[in-house]
């Protein structure tokens, strides 16, 4: 399996014995090079001895020689600076495409590295890797969980800047669109982005001083004020007066709700109905509290739990939808949600600006706010947990959350630093 022969050459699993082309010359791997995994050979600026003469060059490698030929590699100049050709079969000599025939080494998989490997994509248990977690070194296991805080933070930056071209520069309307598909909660995220990049801004912020404007072009766009969804006995005066101004910034505007079935209801709690939702962030808009200048200036948890711990109109304290009377209850954000929109929205967005600015202090920052946020509580945390790693702040929850989706999930075991210290700890036993 030419993966595992990857890794082998990566990490430097040789027998031990010396290591010989196939015409006898010795090898001598000093270092065996970056692995690429994009278009070219598989290994750039390797160093190998071979015959006692040093090569600086890229490593190719294949379970199979002929497949040197099979893959076009002879035609193709970029393998002209390959030194090595590495394989588990040698079935005939190779050539680049200047005529120069590549040594060749014959590197076998050590079979308790292609069992051990198997044994992690067959298990069933979640984490996989869970019979050696207890085992790693805290400082290993610090250190992959950090380098996945960071991978995550980089994956949401790239979601982040497209928004950024998608608002033509706009890092204003950027950050609202950012806090608008968190407000949805996971469930409505899809609707609520969609919600926030169809809403004209510089047209609301120009009604932006009266409350009752700002939510009926809130509730308006997102095709909330359609009487085909709202029974005629539930469309009290609140919806009314709502449904009027829609109507008359409509007219002005010309403005268009987006399509009202893409909001979802089905086991949801009522608190996380996009009714309220959508009114916590209208009042957060009419305060200026979706300014991008708060979010830059904010430094720490503190700071970001009192700027968005915001209450609703008057309206929303006893609905959660149009004409249906609950019990008053305050639709402030309580503290989970508050921690999960600095974990998703504001550490991420910190993180982009600085990135897009060169300032260092302000990617640090995201990632120091992450570190003061108690850790997220679900199904993959606790699994870890349980396994033997615990996460001690969101910093680190983020980092099994990455983990999870972008190695575990693929069975990218061999990406993984946990799945490395599989291998080579049963290799070394």
């Amino acid at each position: 399996m030419e993966i595992l022969l990857h890794y082998v050459w990566k990490h430097k699993l040789f027998p031990l014995g010396p290591l010989t082309t196939v015409d006898g010359q010795e090898v001598d791997v000093i270092d065996p090079g970056l692995h690429n995994r994009h278009q070219g050979p598989d290994f750039f600026n390797a160093k190998v001895k071979i015959g006692g003469t040093l090569w600086v060059g890229n490593v190719e490698i294949h379970d199979a020689a002929s497949d040197w030929y099979r893959h076009h590699h002879d035609a193709d100049e970029a393998y002209d600076n390959v030194v090595l050709h590495v394989v588990e079969r040698s079935d005939m000599a190779v050539q680049t495409q200047q005529g120069r025939t590549l040594p060749q080494l014959v590197l076998e998989v050590p079979e308790t590295v292609r069992q051990n490997y198997a044994e992690l994509l067959a298990e069933e248990a979640y984490p996989p890797c869970y019979r050696v977690i207890p085992d790693v070194p805290t400082l290993t296991a610090h250190s992959w969980l950090n380098a996945l805080t960071i991978e995550r933070l980089e994956a949401k930056t790239n979601r982040i800047l497209s928004y950024l071209q998608q608002t033509e520069g706009d890092w204003e309307r950027t950050f609202f669109v950012t806090l608008a598909r968190n407000f949805g909660f996971g469930t409505n995220a899809d609707a609520f982005e969609q919600w926030a990049l169809q809403l004209p801004p510089r047209t609301i912020a120009k009604h932006r001083d009266n409350a009752l404007q700002v939510e009926a072009a809130f509730f308006g766009q997102a095709g909330l004020l359609d009487d085909d969804l709202v029974p005629e006995e539930r469309r009290d005066e609140y919806y009314r007066r709502l449904q009027e101004e829609y109507a008359f910034l409509a007219h002005k505007f010309s403005l268009t709700p987006m399509n009202p079935r893409l909001w979802k209801f089905l086991r949801m709690r009522p608190q996380n109905f996009p009714h309220v939702r959508l009114a916590q962030l209208s009042t957060l808009y009419h305060t200026g509290h979706t300014d991008l200048s708060h979010l830059l200036e904010g430094q720490t948890r503190e700071d970001f739990h009192r700027l968005f711990r915001t209450a609703t109109s008057p309206y929303w304290e006893t609905h959660y939808q149009f004409g249906m009377a609950s019990a008053a209850h305050s639709k402030a954000l309580q503290t989970t949600s508050l921690d999960l929109i600095i974990i998703n929205t504001v550490a991420p967005m910190l993180f982009a600006y600085g990135q897009q600015h060169m300032d260092d202090a302000r990617c640090q920052r995201a990632f120091d706010l992450l570190e003061s946020v108690p850790p997220e509580r679900n199904f993959i945390t606790r699994s870890w947990a349980k396994a033997g790693l615990t996460a001690d702040n969101a910093a680190d929850s983020q980092a099994l959350i990455q983990l999870k989706r972008e190695y575990c999930d693929p069975k990218d075991c061999l990406r993984c630093r946990f799945g490395g210290e599989y291998l080579r700890r049963k290799y070394q036993q």
